[in-house]
């Protein structure tokens, strides 16, 4: 990216100002380093503009250390709206509506799971369907899917998919209020209905890692985030919506495009940023909708988690409880959602449009489960298959943030270029030379996945940290994983 427009507020924190671009109606700020944003793809520094033309906008469109170019928003893109002024627009939330990441802790030691490694991985590969298009666990009768939109994941567990304390360790309790299955169409909830419990393709996986002493780096949150001793393993989901998530969006995005002049005589530079009043009736269906998807993403890594459990305790002879398997948080990339900010002093109720990008609310604030009230929110970064991930936590300098952080490190490649770069069965050898045993059900997907894909992520934390964003409490080091 060229760097001669933007200023420099400190090392970890840049702004392009209104003057940058005819109609700007806010700043736009990169939280990153210098060398972070030099190493963007140009079309970041025009999606990240084009979001602060957005119609009610307030105080700065934002682009997260992990960013790089999307569609509508950059990926890692952030935008605070005035719901009473202002638009909704699904290019700001993304195609896989409430992606997200899940995180489970185990009493396990890594001595303890290295020699039935690959055997566990062969089962959890069995037990959790992946893979582009794949059906899921269970096939949803109408009524049974209209119901599952509107609990989520407490739909999830009254149908013996964990337990009801799993519900406070999950984003919004796993259920967003205002979802009516009314809003979605019948292709989505077609392309949904045979879906739930699967983990889908691209950058979702489903990973055993481990935590070793040296990596934990904030010891007291790290005892209240369940990670207690050196070489402790952790199983990490990331997945989302699938094709119903997908399908709401098209939907939606087709349906603005049609009525965004016509009738709202908005007009945005992008088509990707296609929107809708968020009071009017266009943009309130697509709100209801957006819910539902979101709380599909939360069954389906409930439903998922639920059969890594039953892998566990069938592999090593104990029970989930035995062996310490409980869930540390679940947290959202891909939503807008109402919540109260103190904006210029006053507190009000915004729409915060996340896309690729996660909630990291500080320590006291509402919403957090009473667990970590002392610790801020525990945020959950997918690194790439190769170098790892890592939990952080909420601080309250993130407020001018809108307690948001980065959701992972955030690709240098496209998936072509990927692909045309590494090899996956190749590939797949190498990361088990390394001590990562990897099964996919495909080859070319892998491919796209490979960490020289991806950004530096220790230099992503850093740049969060430093940003002022979230901390960082521990890293996760991959040593098992099922990819689509």
């Amino acid at each position: 990216m060229k760097t001669g427009s933007i200023n420099k507020i400190h090392d970890y924190l840049y702004e392009i100002p209104e003057t940058y671009k005819h109609g700007m109606r806010v700043p736009a700020r990169i939280y990153a380093s210098l060398q972070l944003i030099e190493n963007m793809d140009d079309a970041v520094l025009d999606q990240l503009t084009n979001v602060c033309l957005l119609p009610g906008i307030m105080k700065h469109a934002l682009c997260m250390p992990d960013g790089h170019s999307g569609y509508g928003f950059p990926i890692g893109g952030v935008a605070a709206i005035d719901p009473d002024t202002g638009v909704i627009s699904p290019g700001g939330i993304g195609f896989d509506i409430n992606c997200g990441v899940r995180l489970m802790a185990t009493s396990l030691t890594y001595d303890e799971v290295k020699p039935r490694l690959k055997t566990l991985v062969q089962a959890l590969f069995n037990q959790v369907p992946s893979g582009v298009g794949s059906d899921g666990m269970v096939r949803l009768k109408p009524d049974d899917f209209d119901e599952a939109m509107v609990l989520g994941a407490r739909w999830a567990i009254q149908n013996g998919y964990g337990s009801p304390t799993d519900l406070d360790f999950i984003e919004e309790s796993g259920c967003m209020k205002g979802a009516d299955p009314r809003a979605v169409s019948d292709r989505a909830k077609s392309r949904g209905k045979d879906q739930a419990g699967s983990l889908g393709s691209g950058n979702h996986y489903l990973e055993i890692q481990v935590v070793k002493e040296k990596n934990i780096f904030d010891k007291k949150i790290a005892k209240q985030f369940g990670i207690v001793r050196d070489n402790q393993i952790m199983v990490m989901i990331h997945s989302g919506s699938r094709g119903f998530g997908h399908q709401i969006a098209t939907d939606y995005l087709k349906r603005f495009l049609s009525v965004m002049g016509p009738k709202y005589g908005l007009s945005m530079p992008d088509r990707e940023l296609a929107c809708a009043p968020f009071h009017s009736d266009d943009g309130q269906n697509y709100y209801r909708a957006m819910n539902c998807a979101i709380n599909y993403a939360f069954l389906n890594r409930q439903m998922m988690m639920h059969s890594v459990k039953n892998v566990f305790a069938d592999i090593f002879k104990k029970s989930p409880e035995d062996l310490g398997l409980r869930l540390v948080y679940d947290v959202c990339h891909n939503t807008a959602k109402l919540e109260r900010h103190t904006i210029d002093g006053k507190e009000k109720e915004i729409l915060i449009h996340r896309k690729g990008a996660t909630r990291a609310f500080a320590p006291g604030m509402e919403g957090i489960p009473d667990r970590y009230r002392t610790t801020g929110q525990p945020v959950l970064i997918g690194g790439s298959m190769e170098t790892g991930s890592y939990l952080l936590a909420g601080i309250p300098s993130s407020a001018d943030a809108f307690y948001s952080t980065c959701h992972g490190s955030g690709r240098v490649m496209s998936r072509h270029q990927a692909k045309s770069s590494f090899n996956g069965r190749e590939l797949q050898k190498q990361m088990e030379q390394r001590g990562i045993f990897i099964l996919t059900s495909s080859f070319p997907g892998l491919a796209e996945e490979a960490g020289g894909a991806y950004k530096d992520v220790d230099e992503v934390i850093q740049a969060t940290e430093r940003g002022g964003l979230s901390r960082a409490v521990a890293k996760l080091l991959p040593i098992g994983n099922i990819k689509g």
